[in-house]
């Protein structure tokens, strides 16, 4: 009768074991809502190093020491850069054209605009000019950049202090908005 108890136990305990591993089952978007309920990224990359090409040839570079991606997001998807971002764009066949540099950033996918703050600074390899300011949104369609917040614009002969600009990311064709500095004219 002992072995008759055991084998009913033993197998009651192998169906319940069966029965509980098959049940958990959780499908791609059933992970992707649960993560997006609790607002925790899909994807985490630390010390990221990413190289975009066009062509076969190399367009821009971007390094961060955290890359968090949240394009689990349905609505906005987006990826953050909570400790910060360099961005190098290469023109002139492979020189650094242009270079962006910020504490923290995020970029949103859908409409490819991304807002870096802290410490941004943007250089032009190429005509040796230099914006510092607090915070910048840059449209990547249009190659554009906008900022309400104080800025300062060096340029070779021009220093351009400021509330608000808009500009060209290659910082040509500027508007700056409540300015003062020195400028050099030709009249």
């Amino acid at each position: 009768m002992i072995n008759y108890k055991q084998i009913l136990l033993k197998s009651i305990t192998v169906i319940t074991f069966t029965v509980m591993l098959f049940s958990c089952s959780n499908s791609t978007e059933e992970v992707r809502n649960f993560l997006e309920e609790k607002n925790l990224p899909i994807g985490k990359a630390k010390d990221a190093y990413h190289v975009y090409k066009d062509s076969g040839r190399i367009t821009s570079k971007l390094i961060t020491p955290l890359l968090l991606d949240f394009s689990n997001r349905k609505a906005h998807p987006y990826n953050e850069f909570p400790e910060g971002i360099k961005i190098i764009n290469f023109e002139n066949n492979g020189k650094d054209s242009v270079t962006v540099i910020g504490d923290y950033a995020l970029t949103y996918s859908k409409t490819e605009i991304s807002e870096i703050k802290g410490n941004v600074v943007v250089i032009n390899h190429t005509d040796k000019s230099r914006l510092e300011t607090e915070q910048l949104f840059w449209d990547q369609k249009t190659s554009y950049f906008v900022s309400e917040k104080p800025f300062t614009l060096y340029q070779e002969k021009d220093t351009v202090i400021g509330i608000g600009f808009e500009c060209k990311e290659d910082l040509s064709k500027h508007l700056a908005k409540k300015t003062v500095g020195k400028l050099e004219t030709k009249e």
